[in-house]
């Protein structure tokens, strides 16, 4: 099983959560790390390249700190560039259909602010129901997302316990459902 993680981090380098999640996954060999505002700091997006990183994994997981309810601006970007019709959906749109894709988040909100009686109204699977219908849009298999919540409050210890969690999930998590 070959993972290809999307970093999606507009500022990786002074990020403690997402840089520290991404250098753990850089130790193992069938993950590969793609950060995009480092390969697109004109956020001109190569969709061909992009296009051969997805046919050349079989899991596909984009990860970035979850603000304004959604994904920085880069992701959505790429998602309108790269999923192309042909490609991902329509006639001979077929390219996505056998992969697992789903999404990383840390969040600065704790668990129970994004539940229904919370702060946020919502919880985070409902909020990242519009990642679930793109997927299944593409004909591909939702992968369970994996969360992190209250990352501004970490200890080192929950730290290294959420890397070896999330390396975890990405190696061995089973499908939320199968096509």
């Amino acid at each position: 099983m070959s993972v290809l993680v999307i970093a999606v981090h507009p500022n990786l380098a002074e990020s403690k959560i997402n840089k520290a999640l991404i250098e753990e996954l850089g130790k193992h060999e069938q993950i590969t790390v793609h950060s995009l505002y480092e390969a697109y700091p004109d956020e001109v997006i190569d969709v061909a390249r992009e296009q051969q990183l997805l046919l050349a994994h079989d899991r596909i997981i984009f990860q970035f700190p979850f603000y304004w309810y959604s994904s920085p601006p880069l992701l959505k970007k790429w998602l309108d560039h790269v999923l192309q019709y042909g490609w991902a959906f329509g006639p001979n749109g077929d390219h996505l259909q056998k992969k697992e894709i789903g999404v990383a988040i840390s969040a600065y909100g704790t668990n129970e602010q994004y539940q229904a009686d919370g702060d946020n109204r919502s919880t985070i699977e409902e909020l990242l129901k519009p990642f679930e219908a793109t997927v299944n849009f593409v004909g591909a298999s939702y992968f369970p997302p994996f969360k992190l919540y209250n990352v501004g409050s970490l200890s080192e210890e929950q730290l290294e316990q959420s890397k070896a969690d999330y390396v975890q999930h990405l190696t061995s998590a089973q499908l939320s459902h199968v096509k």
